[in-house]
């Protein structure tokens, strides 16, 4: 039995192997502690951490493995004193649902120029995504290119309020919001669209957005916070800035004006993204079932035998 999402479906997991006499494993993709305290704002943030802490350590004692997508979020629940046995298995890219993906038309369809610089972001517009620390590293790109667009793909619930910050900060002119984007006849016309991919999110378990990007030959610039940074850590396909503001737009600027540094990172990224395939990533998980299998099995007759010798 393997489990996806935690609260109501881990409960049924958990519940259903017991009763099947099978193992239980679980892949932890969200990172707790720094969302419950977005969606929870009548709790002290510290208590939502502690509490985003305690259910993941309730929870991790019912399973036989945890399954994580990234490094840092093997660290974080080691630092949580999780004992169960932890693996490191990213989410696979499915490079072919996308499709090719035409930039072309993607800024015909939006009455966008085809020299005018774009930066894209897709993704959940949530409190968690730090994406306002993106709208004011792009008000100062915008400073230095006057005819800079950020093109934002996905909804969610913080959006009103960045909304209203782009008001704020003069950007109304400089933000294309785009909303939900089919998976597979918009999203990869949306990537191409752009001159680069920009992501700032720091609480991703692996930012599987930037994978997409990559594998479509979009060059990336990001932030390498928890789950990103194993996907970061060569330097391929993306240029990695500081977490601060002149750090983030300088990287952005750096890229919109060289021809010569986006076609490498543009070539560099779908060699990088081909070693992260949804094909990989599944040979590894159905190596980690067998695994686990025997295991179970090695454990259950050792079991018979302590029975048989007892009696």
């Amino acid at each position: 039995m393997h489990i996806q999402t935690p609260f109501s479906a881990h409960r049924a997991g958990v519940e259903i192997a017991r009763r099947r006499g099978v193992p239980v494993l679980e892949t932890y993709h969200t990172y707790f502690e720094h969302y419950f305290e977005h969606y929870l704002p009548l709790l002290p943030a510290p208590l939502c951490r502690r509490l985003a802490r305690r259910l993941t350590l309730r929870a991790s004692r019912e399973l036989d493995q945890m399954v994580v997508p990234s490094t840092a979020m093997r660290s974080a629940l080691l630092d949580y004193g999780v004992t169960t046995p932890l693996t490191v298995l990213p989410t696979g890219v499915q490079r072919e649902s996308l499709g090719g993906g035409d930039g072309a038309r993607f800024r015909a369809r939006h009455s966008i120029a085809v020299d005018r610089p774009v930066l894209v972001h897709v993704g959940r517009i949530g409190h968690e995504k730090n994406l306002r620390f993106l709208l004011h590293a792009f008000a100062r790109v915008v400073r230095a290119l006057p005819t800079a667009l950020l093109v934002v793909a996905g909804e969610g619930p913080a959006r009103a309020e960045l909304q209203r910050e782009v008001g704020v900060i003069g950007l109304g002119d400089h933000l294309l919001w785009l909303g939900y984007l089919d998976r597979e006849r918009e999203l990869a016309d949306c990537y191409r669209g752009g001159d680069a991919f920009v992501f700032t999110s720091k609480t991703e378990t692996q930012g599987l957005v930037l994978l997409e990007a990559m594998a479509l030959g979009v060059p990336v610039v990001a932030l390498a916070e928890m789950g990103t940074c194993d996907l970061l850590r060569e330097r391929r396909g993306a240029l990695v800035a500081a977490d601060d503001l002149g750090d983030f737009a300088g990287n952005c600027l750096a890229l919109l004006r060289d021809p010569e540094l986006r076609a490498r990172l543009a070539a560099e990224g779908p060699l990088l993204a081909a070693e992260w395939s949804a094909e990989r990533m599944a040979e590894r998980l159905e190596a980690l079932y067998v695994a686990v299998l025997s295991a179970a099995s090695a454990a259950s007759a050792r079991s018979s035998r302590d029975l048989t010798g007892r009696s």
